[in-house]
């Protein structure tokens, strides 16, 4: 049994990935394999996926459809044969010495069961030892970002997987990130921080909160907190902080324009995502929705 899976569940994209492989060829830890779970309709990996075994990985190609990254990535977690198993982005890379951290950590005399590592380009590089259900539920060390989420196999077979409710192309558009690290923590795992394990994602910095497109992308991702507040049964003080405090804050610095309609973008999903998730689905941390599409080996 291998030390790490890396499930990496891609759809669109082509030449970012070519960065990651090169950035896993460069590792100086190399017990691990990578689980591509292709969501693309037709074969444009396949010259990227050559080139990646060439580079020495040890590679499986899993197909699946139609889209949805929860799913997908439980699509590889099924398929994976190690004791602990990450989840990168199509778009993200690792320093030379990210698994090689990982795995120091994994032998630490604490034992955990999650690892979370650093997101080089936007988290503090000083961050509390371990997370906590009584500050998670609050909102507090969240969220995280599933590039820097490693479990181990144990834990997943008991929490599952993502949830396939949630996440990017669904009506909840974000929060299976948020969803498992809350299921982990309520069910009693250690979860810890190795901040010394950098993963690299681009920041778009330039985003333009005028747009009626990003307004609408926003309202979608907030769905998904939204969901997070009922599914997990959260403090209503906590709640209340979500929805307002996106339009207070603009209000409070004199930001009248676009930030302030950003911000009752980000209220109204988290409104309509608390809401739709009590309608449709109440109050029940444990459940999700964890397959329910094709899948193909190559």
């Amino acid at each position: 049994m291998r030390d790490f899976s890396l499930i990496l569940a891609t759809v669109g994209r082509t030449v970012e990935l070519n960065r990651f492989f090169d950035s896993l060829a460069a590792q100086s830890y190399r017990d691990f394999e990578v689980i591509v779970v292709d969501q693309n309709r037709d074969d444009r990996l396949m010259p990227i996926l050559h080139r990646a075994r060439y580079l020495g990985l040890v590679l499986r190609h899993l197909r699946y459809s139609p889209p949805n990254l929860a799913l997908a990535r439980n699509a590889g977690i099924a398929a994976a044969d190690a004791r602990w198993i990450g989840f990168p982005d199509d778009d993200c890379w690792y320093q030379p010495q990210t698994l090689a951290r990982i795995a120091l950590r994994t032998r630490r005399f604490d034992r955990p069961q999650g690892i979370v590592t650093r997101w080089a380009e936007q988290d503090p590089a000083h961050a509390p030892a371990a997370l906590s259900w009584e500050r998670s539920s609050r909102f507090r060390d969240l969220p995280v970002s599933s590039i820097t989420l490693f479990f181990h196999r144990d834990l997943l077979d008991s929490i599952g997987g993502f949830d396939g409710r949630l996440g990017v192309g669904q009506w909840f558009g974000a929060g299976e990130e948020t969803d498992i690290v809350l299921r982990a923590l309520r069910a009693g795992a250690r979860v810890v921080y190795e901040p010394g394990a950098l993963v690299h994602h681009r920041v778009d910095t330039a985003t333009i909160k005028h747009s009626l497109v990003m307004r609408r992308a926003a309202t979608t991702r907030a769905r998904g907190t939204g969901a997070m507040y009922a599914k997990h049964r959260l403090p209503l003080w906590v709640i209340a902080r979500g929805l307002m405090s996106p339009v207070i804050k603009p209000l409070a610095r004199g930001q009248l324009g676009a930030e302030l309609a950003h911000g009752a973008a980000i209220a109204q999903g988290r409104w309509q995502g608390w809401l739709r998730w009590w309608s449709l689905h109440g109050a029940d941390p444990t459940r999700t929705l964890s397959d329910g599409a094709m899948l193909r080996s190559q």
